[in-house]
């Protein structure tokens, strides 16, 4: 049945064949609460946001910061390969996933431990990481073929070679829970919906049983979904790049994109990207995002700024956004904290912060 679907949809241009993206509305209606937040931190490629206690830790490449409460940064270590994913069990112990070389723990009961129990090549592109008390780890692998800065090859190969794991760190025993996922990008535990876990090329939510059967949580989103935060009934969704027609397009037209992705330089791809505008050489330039010189807001840019709240039930109630014509895209992760939220703004280089109870129609 699933063959006689995926045939019907690209005869007809349905389902996953279908080139169009679902609009910003509703909850999800467009504003410029980003561009106004609260600047935090300056930092190259700031992502990876997690607390610990009243500390949080953000990462910029390869280097593990420290964000204390007044908004003082300290880098804590500096790692040999860029760090893809970080998780703290909230009682010092961090985990931290680095491009290429797997995992480390650092602080806790594991201190010094590294992951052991995976394959090489599933072990070099760590996506996201949460724990499940002090001696449970749950990872997600994006590509068995593609490290983690390597997303955009990874989506315009349109492969589905993700999984999500659990390793028990007293022994480094690592089961694989579920696989042939596109590019999970975040995870939340949460004991009465299972495993949740954001499907970045499906552009949904999922939640997995014990047995890592997936049920549907929120689908059809405008954007790239990475990582998630709960706190007080809420979840916190990050979203790190838009879904663009265009984009849409090129993912059905296999030629194109294998010449596209052998000729041309990467950061001029028409693929989404975490920041956009800084060259000429890129696609979408000229009538079609600009008048008389001035950058579109409503443009249809490869690269946006979206975070967004969720209820209890998965449902979006408010969204953040930096819109074309701002500066803070490329929203990677978030965290709660006395109050406010804090967000990495890996395509804006920055610690962004704004009040958890503010609403959509407040940040118009």
């Amino acid at each position: 049945m699933s063959f006689l679907k995926r045939t019907y949809d690209s005869i007809f241009g349905a389902g996953e064949a279908a080139v169009t993206v679902p609009p910003l509305d509703g909850a999800l209606l467009p504003n410029d609460a980003l561009d106004h937040a609260m600047l935090v931190a300056t930092s190259i490629a700031a992502d990876n946001l997690v607390r610990d206690g009243e500390d949080c830790f953000f990462t910029s490449g390869a280097e593990l910061i420290r964000l204390d409460p007044r908004g003082e940064t300290t880098p804590v270590e500096r790692f040999d390969a860029p760090i893809s994913a970080l998780a703290a069990d909230g009682k010092g112990a961090l985990a931290i996933a680095l491009s290429g070389k797997g995992l480390v723990i650092r602080g806790g009961r594991h201190d010094g431990r590294r992951l052991s129990g995976l394959p090489e090549a599933e072990a070099a592109c760590i996506t996201a990481l949460a724990f499940d008390g002090s001696d449970s780890l749950y990872l997600a692998v994006g590509s068995s073929r593609n490290r983690p800065e390597d997303w955009a090859r990874d989506l315009m190969e349109r492969n589905q070679l993700g999984s999500v794991w659990q390793v028990d760190l007293s022994t480094g025993a690592a089961r694989r829970i579920a696989d042939k996922l596109a590019w999970p990008a975040g995870l939340l535990v949460r004991k009465a919906a299972g495993l949740v876990v954001s499907e970045a090329w499906r552009h949904r939510l999922i939640a997995l049983d014990d047995k890592g059967r997936p049920s549907v949580l929120l689908d059809n989103l405008p954007a790239y979904p990475s990582r998630l935060d709960a706190s007080d009934g809420a979840v916190w969704l990050s979203l790190f790049a838009p879904r663009r027609q265009l984009i849409e397009f090129v993912l059905r037209e296999p030629a194109f994109r294998r010449k596209m992705l052998k000729e041309i330089d990467p950061a001029h791809w028409m693929a989404p990207a975490l920041a956009s505008g800084k060259s000429f050489l890129e696609p979408l330039q000229g009538g079609s995002v600009k008048q008389l010189g001035v950058l579109k807001p409503w443009a249809p840019s490869r690269s946006y700024g979206l975070l967004v709240r969720l209820n209890a039930a998965f449902q979006p109630e408010a969204s953040f956004h930096s819109r074309a014509d701002g500066t803070r895209h490329g929203i990677t992760s978030s965290v709660v904290i006395g109050g406010r939220v804090l967000m990495t703004s890996k395509g804006g280089g920055a610690v962004l912060s704004i009040a958890a109870d503010e609403n959509r129609r407040e940040v118009q």
